[in-house]
């Protein structure tokens, strides 16, 4: 699992380290809604892709190592203690938006800039994605019941159309 206290002290490496990194999935939701709804299996992060050799390098020091790799599109790495970490490199434009690589080439995951705001994990002020893209990125598969209960709060919570 990764906690609440694995999610600040990966923040502060990586803010260290110099790599500007911003949340999404479960924790990108929590940290919304400025409170842990659920536990979370992984931390997803998204990064500068011209940063992922000092983001890498920071985490293989701090024992994590690379257990799956999809580039351009996402790679993880995982800490024996069990922590992983879901990274997603980003291409930002020069007006604060940026694009993902995806599957489809002809298609890559695209980020307004006014999507990339603040939240908070525990006192932190962290950076996240809102709430409409993080219902943009809940879409086009299955939910698990912890996506269902993520939409569920972001509705609550601000009011947002989602689809499940």
């Amino acid at each position: 699992m990764m906690t609440r206290g694995d999610v600040l002290s990966v923040l502060d490496l990586l803010d260290r380290a110099g790599a500007r990194v911003v949340l999404a999935g479960g924790w990108g939701v929590d940290a919304l809604l400025g409170e842990q709804t659920r536990e979370h299996r992984d931390l997803d992060l998204l990064h500068v892709r011209d940063q992922e050799g000092a983001v890498v390098a920071a985490l293989r020091a701090a024992g994590y190592t690379e257990t799956l790799d999809r580039r351009p599109v996402r790679f993880v790495l995982s800490h024996p203690a069990g922590p992983e970490i879901d990274l997603h490199p980003l291409e930002f434009a020069p007006d604060g938006s940026a694009v993902q690589a995806s599957p489809d080439p002809e298609r890559p995951f695209r980020y307004p800039a006014a999507c990339f705001v603040t939240g908070t994990v525990g006192t932190a002020t962290v950076r996240c994605l809102s709430a409409e893209q993080q219902v943009l990125f809940h879409q086009g598969y299955e939910p698990a019941a912890h996506d269902v209960a993520d939409m569920a709060h972001l509705r609550r919570k601000f009011g947002v159309e989602t689809h499940f």
